[in-house]
């Protein structure tokens, strides 16, 4: 039977006291691997199947069994259906979940790299106002987390250069081609550029 800790304990592995993760886990987050996406889809498409099906909505019940939903649809999502449409498909029902999570307080229960996936739908939106709390969002880990205060700096960077693109276009240029939209002249010139990709 599927069961978020699955989800949890192979995304995150082991935290410390503070919810922060291993190296080793930390160190396959951001990188595009195409043996990492063809684990997530071998351990988990069945599971990431079911839970865009609405199979297990019961795991929202708990502040960790709505982590994992979410890990499951907002990242997941990235390295199952890597450079197609529906990389970005349950992007709108991740967000949904975790701004009902962060609404409700689940997140004083969880550490910090817990929080951090389940702020990300925030970071991920092709919205302003979803992109002007992800920033709030990732600057309250510095607060809750003073003893990580330079990783949550880290993450507010990210945070804001993601609202500044969304802020400019509307959305993520980098999505376009995947996502079969037309890129204008002013995007096309921006993803020419340094890091205008994620």
């Amino acid at each position: 039977m599927s069961h978020p800790q699955e989800v949890l304990s192979f995304w995150l592995g082991p935290l410390d006291a503070r919810g922060w993760a291993a190296a080793a886990a930390m160190g396959r987050w951001w990188k595009k691997s195409a043996s990492f996406d063809a684990l997530c889809t071998a351990r988990f498409g069945a599971m990431h199947a079911a839970v865009v099906r609405g199979d297990h909505d019961d795991w929202l019940a708990s502040p960790r069994g709505r982590l994992g939903y979410v890990i499951v649809l907002d990242q997941l999502s990235r390295n199952i259906h890597r450079d197609r449409p529906a990389m970005f498909a349950a992007d709108d029902r991740a967000l949904a979940v975790a701004r009902a999570g962060v609404d409700a307080g689940v997140d004083d229960e969880l550490g910090f790299h817990e929080r951090y996936f389940l702020y990300m739908p925030f970071m991920h939106a092709e919205d302003e106002a979803a992109q002007t709390r992800s920033v709030a969002l990732f600057r309250g880990l510095g607060v809750a987390f003073p003893d990580l205060v330079d990783a949550a700096a880290v993450a507010v960077d990210f945070a804001e250069r993601h609202r500044e693109i969304v802020v400019r276009f509307g959305r993520f240029p980098h999505r376009n081609r995947i996502l079969g939209r037309e890129s204008n002249d002013e995007e096309r010139a921006f993803l020419e550029q340094p890091g205008s990709r994620f």
